[in-house]
């Protein structure tokens, strides 16, 4: 197999655990330099040194916050400074938080929310979209969630933000289209570091609703990444890839 994205240079937000690093390290290896950009610089400096000793491609780490205007301009302004384009932007980056009742979720706490898994994404693909439409091509991947289409009672917030993520990438399509093409990833529930705060047995339990009678790995996500972010999917914009293991 060849190295489908040699040259090419993927950002990735989130991207120095869980899914992120795996779409990193993958992007690494057939062939593209990397900016890994989340808040904590240490796990972006470390899985850099992993990159690059690896890989021997290029790999730039960056902290930043997605949910600060400031924080989303700043890694633009490095990414061009350090490699002067982009080819694929992938907004992973995302969270959410715990509360008791909806009519306690604070306004700090929705406005966070709201801030990693939306408002970052927007601002990421509005400037890095622009410059890859007057470039002449390129690639952005919203991750989603399954909650944007079946919002339950312990993710309110998050569902309204993934939804609105989706949203987004369909407007993104036909606004810096036909050079840029904008696709999203729906993702179903994965056994990431996340996963370790479930209580026991809810791994099973979700697997239970899946076809698959399992839930994602985060080497399950590469595949479709790697199809999006490389020419394999040159027909595929403003389009929604359910990656849940067939919930159900």
């Amino acid at each position: 197999m060849g190295k489908p994205l040699s040259g090419k240079v993927c950002v990735v937000t989130g991207g120095s655990r869980g899914l992120g690093r795996e779409m990193v390290l993958a992007f690494a290896e057939a062939g593209a330099d990397v900016v890994i950009a989340s808040r904590k610089v240490e796990a972006c400096d470390a899985l850099a040194t992993t990159v690059r000793e690896k890989y021997g491609v290029r790999a730039l780490p960056v902290a930043c916050n997605v949910g600060v205007w400031e924080h989303c301009d700043a890694l633009v302004d490095a990414v061009y400074a350090e490699f002067e384009r982009v080819d694929v932007l992938v907004n992973n980056a995302g969270m959410s938080l715990l509360y008791p009742s909806l009519d306690q979720v604070t306004e700090a706490m929705f406005d966070k929310i709201i801030g990693t898994n939306l408002k970052g994404a927007f601002r990421l693909s509005a400037v890095i979209g622009a410059r890859m439409a007057a470039a002449g091509a390129g690639s952005i991947i919203n991750i989603s969630s399954m909650e944007a289409t079946h919002p339950e009672p312990m993710a309110v917030p998050y569902a309204a933000a993934k939804a609105g993520l989706e949203a987004l990438s369909g407007g993104l399509a036909h606004t810096y289209g036909p050079a840029v093409r904008v696709n999203t990833i729906r993702c179903g529930p994965f056994d990431t570091d996340i996963a370790k705060a479930w209580p026991p047995g809810m791994k099973e339990a979700l697997g239970e609703h899946t076809a698959l009678r399992r839930i994602g790995t985060s080497a399950d996500i590469v595949g479709a990444a790697l199809f999006f972010a490389s020419d394999a999917s040159a027909f595929a914009t403003g389009a929604t890839l359910a990656l849940d293991g067939g919930w159900r």
